[in-house]
């Protein structure tokens, strides 16, 4: 009997162990997610007070591109390598990193949307409103309902 429990069990991790790590489609469902009225009320207020020359998105979020970069555009279902550095409107720094690889479809709502609107070697710097980003949940130095602002270079996409 522990002779055939083993070789049961020697099977399935040979079936399994060949796998990739994960072999789901990825669903690269259009976000239907628009931040409230009030939200992008206050960030368009934060933008013109701060005279910020950026793009509005029909979903409450801001951009501006520094750099359109060249190639193949990620979508969703894209890994990316980047640079970036996140701030909040004080102008202090939260985060930031250099040649990290993010699975673009486990990030915020607002890099899932706004990283695709550059190729590889672009640049844009993204206004998100806090219902693209962390919402009302406090991350680490990040307080709750926060408008995030951040650059990203986009360095290589998969």
């Amino acid at each position: 009997m522990k002779k055939y429990a083993f070789t049961i069990l020697l099977g399935a991790l040979l079936a399994t162990g060949c796998k990739q790590a994960d072999q789901t489609p990825c669903n690269a469902a259009t976000v239907t997610i628009k931040a409230p009225d009030t939200e992008i009320a206050t960030l368009k207020k934060y933008i013109d007070d701060n005279k910020i020359a950026a793009t509005a998105d029909g979903r409450g979020f801001y951009y501006s591109i520094q750099s359109t970069g060249a190639g193949t555009k990620p979508t969703v279902c894209s890994t990316v390598t980047v640079n970036y550095s996140g701030k909040l409107t004080n102008n202090s720094t939260f985060d930031s990193g250099n040649g990290v690889t993010f699975g673009l479809s486990q990030l915020i709502i607002g890099w899932q949307e706004g990283i695709p609107l550059v190729a590889p070697g672009g640049s844009i710097t993204l206004y998100l409103p806090p219902s693209l980003a962390y919402g009302s949940a406090a991350q680490n130095g990040i307080p709750a309902n926060s408008i995030l602002i951040f650059k990203i270079d986009l360095l290589k996409v998969e």
